[in-house]
């Protein structure tokens, strides 16, 4: 990073924090300790996570989610001797438990790849249109969203029940009262954009009941104390629960220690999310004719950026390879695909074929003949191939997107900084920069788990504003601090 970091004074109560990370790969528990007044970062559980087919539907094992929180949260109890002050949970958004009358879980929630929104998308429209649906909430136009999923229920005749999106769940599961946090929200495509409260007209034309949405909160809201078998550990007898920015790319954003108004983001990993920070909505109709999202952000923003495919595709390849008996790892893939000449073609990486689940070296493959350009040998041997071939597809995209983030938004871009796991492949970044030709900056791979920690103490050690929670400046503070700490000290993976 370009910047110091700003000296930050130790926080008055020295017990440490949990973040917890729902990923739709590996859910992750990490710890925050305080040493002579600085702090250090602990990855102290990580967890597999994958969506399974039930019954011809893709759902999430939910108990298995639970258990292996449970044990992170053990674990920590176990190492912060000096007892936990606070815990945080971001994820994934868009997928949401239903709840019966006790608060308890109807069924395994639905993964948001399940292909029951293909139909459910094209029956709403008849009841609202996108245009409507783009005016009401300024977000993208994307299937797997929240809105699609209950009305996928209606459609199905499952009954209105009240819902939470997973990791307000997890809190709830843990004693929190039943809301829903702003940033998260956003990703629903429920929430009016204008007066950033639930949409009535949204819940009117799915035939949603409003009352079975949660209350919304601002990120940093203190959700009272840990409750159930947890507490009875003598480090959580008194640890609050605290709600950071829960999308995880929300959270991801609030750990760049980057200030001023020359700079934008790629959230890397199995999406890419490029864009930047904007003060207020970019919701003109030439940012909903690219797509662009207006999407909560912690301290008040927003975060205007546009969904890109991102290691999804590789991902996919790697699965079929290694149902043929050749597993690759991503470092020696992307080691190998360095020494390939560039290809002579690209990928359109949003192509909605390649969003979908199953035989990706064949579906890329489609999309190269339909374009008039040959095939790739789809052999396991010849994994280098498509992974250059990719690389260079997304790079390309992010410099066409980034091109027109900074015409939407009026900015002079500068400076590019890429968060996240895929952040980690050098090769995909030094082809991003050659893209784009902005001055990149590697963020920390486990971004979101900064700011979620950021958030937390923001929180707990500034003033809040009750409308949008701690500001962007004091959660900027502690995240500087933390990713400080990160470079000289990476957590342990």
């Amino acid at each position: 990073m370009n910047e110091p970091p700003r000296i930050a004074s130790p926080p008055h109560d020295a017990r440490a924090s949990i973040a917890v990370d729902l990923g739709a790969e590996s859910c992750r528990v990490s710890l925050l300790r305080w040493h002579g007044g600085q702090p250090s970062i602990t990855l102290v559980h990580r967890f597999a996570n994958a969506p399974r087919e039930i019954a011809g539907t893709l759902r999430w094992d939910l108990a298995m989610i639970e258990a292996g929180l449970d044990e992170g949260l053990r674990k920590c109890a176990t190492i912060a001797t000096e007892g936990v002050r606070s815990i945080a949970v971001d994820g994934w958004a868009v997928d949401y438990v239903r709840l019966d009358a006790n608060n308890h879980p109807l069924a395994d929630p639905f993964c948001y790849r399940d292909e029951r929104t293909v139909h459910s998308e094209q029956a709403l429209h008849q009841k609202i249109s996108p245009t409507r649906l783009r005016d009401l909430t300024g977000v993208q136009q994307l299937r797997i969203n929240t809105l699609y999923q209950l009305y996928a229920d209606v459609l199905a005749g499952l009954p209105d029940t009240p819902w939470l999106n997973l990791p307000e769940y997890i809190l709830s599961r843990w004693g929190a009262p039943p809301i829903a946090e702003y940033t998260n929200a956003t990703h629903t495509h429920l929430i009016d954009l204008s007066t950033r409260q639930w949409s009535s007209e949204i819940f009117h034309s799915a035939q949603l009941d409003l009352a079975s949405a949660p209350k919304l909160v601002p990120p940093g809201t203190q959700l009272g104390k840990l409750r159930g078998p947890l507490a009875e550990l003598p480090a959580f007898r008194d640890t609050l629960l605290i709600v950071p920015a829960c999308h995880d790319t929300a959270s991801a954003i609030a750990g760049i220690p980057a200030s001023g108004n020359d700079w934008a983001y790629i959230s890397s990993g199995t999406w890419s999310l490029v864009g930047t920070l904007l003060d207020r909505p970019q919701n003109n109709a030439a940012a909903a004719a690219e797509n662009f999202t207006n999407l909560g952000a912690a301290g008040g923003q927003i975060c205007f950026h546009k969904n890109v495919n991102g290691m999804w595709l590789l991902r996919q390849c790697m699965d079929a390879w290694a149902s043929q008996g050749h597993p690759w790892t991503i470092p020696d893939l992307v080691a190998a695909a360095e020494k390939i000449p560039p290809p002579q073609a690209l990928l359109d990486v949003d192509d909605p074929d390649l969003l979908l689940a199953g035989n990706m070296p064949q579906r890329i493959n489609a999309q190269l003949l339909r374009n008039s350009h040959p095939p790739l040998d789809a052999r396991p041997e010849n994994a280098p191939v498509f992974a250059s071939l990719i690389f260079h597809s997304l790079a390309a995209q992010y410099a066409k997107v980034l091109a027109r983030v900074a015409l939407h938004s009026g900015k002079k871009l500068k400076r590019l900084f890429i968060v996240g796991g895929a952040s980690q492949n050098d090769f995909l970044n030094r082809l991003t920069q050659q893209a784009t030709g902005l001055e990149l900056h590697r963020g920390s791979p486990e971004s979101s788990t900064v700011g979620n920690f950021a958030v937390q103490l923001a929180a707990l050690e500034s003033a809040s504003h009750p409308a949008t929670g701690p500001s962007a400046e004091d959660i900027s503070h502690w995240a500087r601090l933390f990713v400080a700490v990160l470079d000289q000290h990476p957590t342990p993976s």
